[in-house]
């Protein structure tokens, strides 16, 4: 069989087309098992803590090991790693389909979190050593639009199968999309590495993990358990530590698993950042609009999936044309401009109330998922393109974590406000009537729960104006929340808009990575043709 190497140029679109059905399952799976949670309490009978765990393990173990399993593409080739990923990926999802514990769904999971980790700066190291310079942007553009839009569909997609099939159904859907892209991985898709990769960082690897992961673990769990909570205090104390420990290793060792120097390049660094808040901002902005078409516009979860989709349409056609206009504005006036637009939409969310409609709504939602589109691609290829393309696994997982750490920070943040202004409001309902300490619990903790609480008020005898009086306290209050909750994500994309307008180059430049090779020193041979540099491996 003739290697694929020898005609990726030609099969460059289609290679792109594969890479991104592998991404789209991937960014997926961080929301798709959301509206699966009713039936699993019903099937597996899960406590909240096991159910918080299901969808914990997946993000933690996701997160934590993506710089390592970036280092490790590069070291060893990029193809191997996605088919590898691709293996345990689809491994997990089979095992958790068919769990018959919580904990059992918990650790296949997780299972499934270490495949991710592989397969996603796989994915856009790949697009970019199969691009060329003048196409690469373009390339990035459908990559992130693709990574954005995932999340929106997530609930859709979901609640579609959980609705139509059983629960175990949203695992099973990534079954063909894993066996196209092992099968795609051998036709298609060129193999490339790092020619001059050094040997392995065992202590790096091994810090980052750590760090990132107990660092994540105190970011998703703080808003449960409070943020001045000794565990969590703890776990952030631990999370910082370790990765300055990590910082301090890289600058140390001779063959460090990422050169923290790429962070003197403004290019790079300032990138991260804007990636970093724009996803603070859309992650803990999508966390709260679900929550609002759901409990106060009254829609069922494929019904909200299915009013999400102009979100995904807008940022889906943005973000590839987002390379265009970069290209004839500059990478720093797009992504400002983006980052504005996300301000802008995000303040207007404040101009929502109890009886806004969808469509009031709606021009707001395309509004914040333009100004996204904008942003994510430019940024990215940003980051992409500061690295030497030998770097490209690395550079795509540091994209990667920015992402996640970010969306988790955006949702404890944002979603830490919400529960403190609507419960603040909603205890001062029950200041006069005796409740059990339950009741006033689940209707302080969500509006979910203040909607079951007055349901069993109007039940009693004597306490139907309670009922009333608590429904119409509990809206009001949630949206009072969501108000505060955007003018946080707004704050976020002001400054990432700062930091772009005064850190981001306004274009690439020649003299950035100082003391790096050039691309061009290490490209491998070109078969001929005006590619990027691969390494052929002599894998299959």
């Amino acid at each position: 069989m003739e290697k694929p190497e020898a005609h990726a140029y030609e099969r460059r679109w289609l290679i792109l087309a594969v890479l991104c059905v592998s991404l789209l399952v991937i960014v997926l799976d961080n929301s798709i098992l959301n509206v699966a949670i009713p039936t699993i309490v019903r099937e597996l009978q899960a406590t909240n803590s096991q159910l918080q765990w299901m969808v914990d393990a997946y993000t933690l173990v996701f997160a934590g090991l993506l710089l390592t399993a970036g280092a490790l593409g590069d070291r060893f080739g990029r193809r191997g790693a996605l088919q590898i990923g691709f293996i345990i990926f689809g491994t997990g999802s089979l095992l958790s389909a068919f769990a018959t514990s919580a904990n059992q769904l918990i650790a296949t999971r997780a299972l499934m979190g270490v495949g991710g980790a592989l397969i996603m700066p796989s994915t856009l190291s790949i697009i970019t050593n199969v691009f060329p310079a003048d196409e690469r942007g373009r390339a990035i553009g459908v990559w992130a639009g693709v990574a954005g839009v995932g999340g929106a569909l997530g609930p859709l997609t979901g609640g579609f199968l959980v609705e139509h099939f059983y629960w175990g159904s949203v695992f099973l859907v990534n079954l063909p999309i894993v066996v196209i892209g092992l099968v795609a991985g051998i036709v298609l898709i060129p193999t490339s590495k790092d020619p001059t990769a050094p040997r392995l960082d065992p202590l790096g690897a091994l810090l980052s993990i750590l760090g990132l992961t107990a660092l994540l673990y105190a970011i998703i769990e703080a808003p449960a358990e409070g943020w001045g909570d000794g565990k969590i205090v703890a776990a952030f104390t631990v999370g910082v530590v370790l990765l300055a420990a990590f910082a301090a290793w890289e600058l140390h060792t001779d063959h460090p698993m990422l050169d923290v120097h790429f962070f003197r390049n403004p290019r790079f660094s300032a990138a991260s950042a804007a990636i970093t808040l724009v996803f603070f901002a859309m992650f803990g902005s999508m966390f709260l609009l679900t929550q609002y078409l759901q409990f106060i516009l009254g829609f069922t979860p494929l019904e909200t999936g299915l009013r999400m989709m102009p979100f995904a349409a807008s940022m889906m056609i943005t973000a590839p044309t987002s390379a265009r206009v970069a290209e004839r504005i500059g990478t720093k006036r797009t992504v400002v401009a983006g980052l504005s637009l996300v301000t802008a939409g995000l303040l207007s969310m404040t101009q929502l109330h109890v009886d806004t409609t969808y469509p009031q709504l709606l021009w707001r939602l395309m509004l914040i998922a333009m100004g996204m589109g904008f942003v994510m691609a430019p940024a990215t290829e940003s980051i992409m393109g500061s690295l030497p393309l030998a770097k490209a696994g690395v550079g795509s997982a540091v994209n990667d974590t920015t992402r996640q750490v970010g969306g988790a920070l955006g949702v404890a943040v944002i979603g830490s406000v919400l529960s403190s202004t609507y419960g603040t409001k909603v205890t001062e309902v029950f200041s006069n009537v005796p409740v059990p300490p339950d009741a006033l619990a689940a209707a302080k903790g969500s509006l979910g729960g203040a909607i079951a609480v007055a349901n069993s008020l109007r039940a009693a005898p004597g306490f139907g104006s309670v009922a009333d009086e608590l429904l119409s306290t509990a809206n009001q209050a949630f949206v009072d929340a969501i108000h505060h909750g955007v003018i946080v994500g707004a704050v976020a994309a002001g400054l990432g808009a700062f930091v772009a307008l005064v850190w981001l180059p306004h274009r690439a430049r020649s003299t950035e990575n100082p003391g790096l090779p050039e691309p061009a020193e290490e490209l491998g041979p070109h078969w001929g043709l005006d590619l990027p540099e691969f390494e052929t491996t002599g894998e299959a």
